[in-house]
């Protein structure tokens, strides 16, 4: 008896077992927003350290304005110097504009077109002194009466006044549209000019016409031209004269003339100057008369510099 019972509670146990299920797995856990992406603000640009000049023993504003090709008047805002003429031994100098800072502007002066003279009376004319006289008259003509004779001499060709023509009133001419002018033809398209060229579009010429005395180098930095005293010395192109004077130790009276941002021209030992700083200036213009201020002869010390730098002027001006 006791066997059939605990066969009876195995078998209850087993079936219990068999009719369990596995509890459901639930996902509690509620979905979360993608985070959002860190935006890195953009960091400041890195200023660059402007190139300096440190002042040497005897030179002045102006020829360091020129050795990188400068106007001394930049040079001097840039540095909040006042006074051009002090300067001292070790002294820094900022050679490029600060940031923000704007350049001066250079326009280049357009050639000036020469005004026509003034109207006169007007002129009357008359036959020269020694053309005649010619006096026409009608010559007396006989010809036998006739009728073909009459219409003949009546005719305008055979000199008969012609009759006044009476006052007949015209009809009105048939309105028609106006005929519209022809349009003017255009103009030929200028050349392109090669890009990369060494002249920059800056239109060059030589200052003025004599033997080359001395050619370019590097310790020079520039040509001499001989010539007569007071000869003229021209704009070698269009720019501003930004020094005149002779401020400058080995240039005697000097004339510099910047072009552009680019370009500049210098032009020494002049006799006698005839334009003032900051004075516009087209090509060909007299700026100077020939000398031999701070040298032994006369002469012209020519030179054209790029970006401060001497460049030998045979390279940039045209072929003499």
């Amino acid at each position: 008896m006791m066997r059939r019972a605990a066969c009876v509670l195995l078998a209850l146990l087993m079936a219990a077992c068999a009719a369990r299920r596995p509890a459901p797995v639930e996902d509690r856990l509620a979905p979360q927003p993608p985070a959002p992406e860190v935006v890195k603000a953009p960091e400041p640009p890195v200023e660059k350290p402007l190139p300096t000049h440190v002042v040497k023993r005897g030179e002045t504003m102006v020829g360091i304005a020129l050795q990188y090709g400068l106007d001394y008047r930049e040079l001097a805002a840039w540095n909040n110097i006042t006074n051009p003429n002090v300067l001292t031994t070790g002294q820094v100098l900022v050679v490029a504009a600060p940031l923000g800072t704007r350049p001066i502007a250079l326009p280049i002066a357009a050639p000036t077109a020469t005004p026509l003279a003034t109207a006169g009376p007007p002129i009357e004319a008359r036959p020269l002194a020694n053309t005649p006289a010619l006096k026409v008259e009608p010559r007396g003509q006989k010809v036998p009466f006739s009728e073909r004779a009459l219409a003949q001499l009546s005719s305008p060709e055979a000199g008969a006044p012609s009759p006044a023509p009476e006052n007949v009133p015209m009809p009105p001419a048939p309105s028609q549209p106006p005929v519209p002018a022809a349009p003017a033809p255009a103009p030929p398209p200028e050349a392109e000019k090669p890009a990369g060229t060494d002249r920059e579009d800056v239109d060059w010429m030589w200052p003025v016409k004599g033997k080359l005395l001395a050619p370019f180098s590097e310790a020079s930095k520039g040509v001499d031209i001989g010539g007569r005293k007071g000869a003229p010395v021209v704009a070698a192109a269009a720019g501003r004269v930004v020094y005149a004077g002779a401020g400058l130790r080995g240039y005697g009276k000097l004339v510099i003339i910047k072009h552009n941002n680019t370009w500049l021209s210098a032009y020494a030992h002049n006799d006698n100057l005839v334009v003032k700083e900051q004075q516009d200036v087209r090509k060909g213009q007299k700026i100077a008369e020939m000398g031999a201020s701070d040298t032994d002869q006369v002469k012209l010390h020519f030179e054209v510099r790029r970006q401060g730098k001497p460049v030998d002027p045979a390279k940039v001006l045209p072929s003499k």
